[in-house]
């Protein structure tokens, strides 16, 4: 793969984490309860760190780009998607974002199973592994959230 299709690539990726940025920092400035504010405000804050780790990324060779895997335990995939309200709890708001980590890392995922570059493949798949970290992060929030009594 030649540096400009990775370049695109990582600007790919950087919108991304831009969209779900503008997202988390929307609910915060819309939320009522001071919990769910502070939780994606937080988030923000780490979608804000995601892209500033992917811009680093422009100037390096994208052969030195190495992430090590997490499991992903499906922790609330077959959990139905909650509505985006004024309203919402603070655990269907992690729910949600746990359903945006989850398309964003199957994006990357399919990605890579298409591409017929060695490279091109890597770049995916490390960028899916990112991205399964992310949920994984989540859904340890929401296991504490959820299963306070194993605490």
């Amino acid at each position: 793969m030649n540096v400009e299709d990775a370049r695109k690539i990582i600007s790919n990726a950087i919108d991304s984490e831009v969209e779900a940025y503008t997202y988390y920092t929307s609910v915060s400035d819309r939320a009522t309860d001071p919990a769910l504010k502070k939780l994606f405000g937080e988030l923000a804050g780490e979608e804000k760190k995601h892209r500033e780790f992917l811009q680093s990324f422009l100037t390096k060779d994208t052969a030195d780009l190495k992430f090590t895997g997490t499991h992903d335990y499906k922790v609330v995939d077959a959990l139905p998607t909650p509505k985006l309200t004024n309203d919402l709890k603070p655990i269907d708001g992690l729910v949600l974002a746990i359903k945006k980590e989850l398309e964003a890392m199957q994006m990357y995922t399919q990605l890579a199973t298409l591409s017929t570059d060695s490279e091109q493949e890597l770049l995916f798949s490390q960028l899916a592994n990112m991205e399964r970290t992310h949920k994984a992060r989540l859904e340890d929030l929401y296991v504490e959230m959820s299963f306070p009594e194993v605490w």
